[in-house]
């Protein structure tokens, strides 16, 4: 290990740069989370009691020679910044790297056009919401089993208070204020604690979008899928499977033939050429009589979709915590 640790700091003495990236990557490399130092000290226990001392002195001397040897290369960079610009003020000015949206806003965006194209409106809401709109309206009742399916955020001085869980509750408070027909989609920010995945968050994004007339039909659902999926995707063979959810009746969930025809497709369909992409179904009567609309004269029908899962599809990006580390090397990747 001494060896191991003399080869490093042999490594960072020769080390030289004039940009400032370089630098960066060089001290990420050595002091980052994930970095060479701290696999150093995990190895630490491995070290014989008589050496420990040596050896922690050794790591400890790696550690500030790296902060040291970034400090000053980062010093010597703007020293010669500042004699360039005091030298010739007519000199053009360093670039200044321009930024780029978020790959969640980029697929958000992308699906409020594909939608704005066939006249849906675009409805927003709070997202600290009330029992009724997020629950009970949607037949969902204080005691209906399907509460326990996912895991709410109250606040603690009022439980009819809550962090909304869907934007499903967008649709019910523009149906209670607005009278058929009704062509919405509701992007928005909704929260759960997701505790059955390591790689889940609290936090994450939805469009829902719900469409109230007279004499709709599974019919119009499905060609409306089909429309968004040859849009989104370029792909168009499709499969809906039975599902359940409280405010639609039937339910389907959707797959998409995502392909066998790379390691990558057999990876993400895990074999079987098949993605699940979005939640549907008919609005429930009782929902739309809950919201002042007759179920007698009106129906409709209500898809949902996960940001993320469709972002991730199309970019072919590994893990969802990639969205909210705001590592700049990530997003710069998805500059336009």
């Amino acid at each position: 290990m001494k060896k191991e640790i003399q080869n490093h700091l042999d490594s960072i003495k020769k080390f030289n740069s004039d940009k400032v990236d370089k630098l960066d990557d060089f001290k990420i490399k050595y002091l980052g989370r994930k970095g060479i130092v701290n696999d150093l000290f995990s190895k630490f226990k491995e070290v014989p009691d008589t050496q420990k001392k040596e050896v922690g002195l050794k790591i400890n001397e790696l550690k500030d020679l790296v902060q040291n040897k970034y400090d000053d290369l980062l010093n010597k960079i703007g020293s010669n910044q500042d004699n360039l610009s005091s030298e010739d003020i007519s000199k053009p000015g360093f670039p200044i790297k321009s930024g780029s949206l978020h790959p969640i806003t980029i697929i958000k965006n992308k699906v409020i056009d594909i939608f704005s194209q066939v006249g849906f409106d675009l409805s927003d809401g709070p997202e600290i919401e009330d029992d009724w709109h997020n629950f009970t309206a949607l037949n969902l009742p204080k005691d209906h089993p399907a509460r326990d399916m996912q895991d709410t955020f109250f606040i603690q001085t009022n439980p009819d208070i809550l962090l909304r869980t869907h934007t499903s509750s967008v649709q019910v408070r523009y149906m209670e204020n607005n009278s058929p027909p009704i062509n919405i989609i509701s992007p928005g920010r909704v929260y759960r604690n997701e505790a059955i995945s390591a790689r889940s968050h609290c936090l994450f994004h939805q469009v829902e979008g719900i469409v109230v007339d007279e004499n709709i039909s599974f019919a119009d659902l499905k060609q409306m899928v089909l429309y968004f999926t040859k849009a989104m995707f370029g792909k168009s063979k499709l499969r809906f499977r039975p599902s359940f959810f409280p405010f639609t009746e039937p339910s389907a969930e959707v797959d998409i033939y995502w392909g066998l025809e790379s390691e990558s497709d057999y990876r993400l369909t895990k074999g079987t050429g098949w993605l699940e992409i979005m939640g549907c179904g008919m609005v429930d009567p009782k929902v739309l009589e809950n919201c002042n609309i007759d179920p007698e004269k009106y129906s409709g029908y209500a898809f949902g979709l996960g940001i993320e899962r469709i972002a991730m599809l199309i970019y072919e990006i590994p893990d969802i915590r990639l969205f909210f580390e705001n590592d700049i090397r990530f997003l710069e990747q998805f500059k336009s």
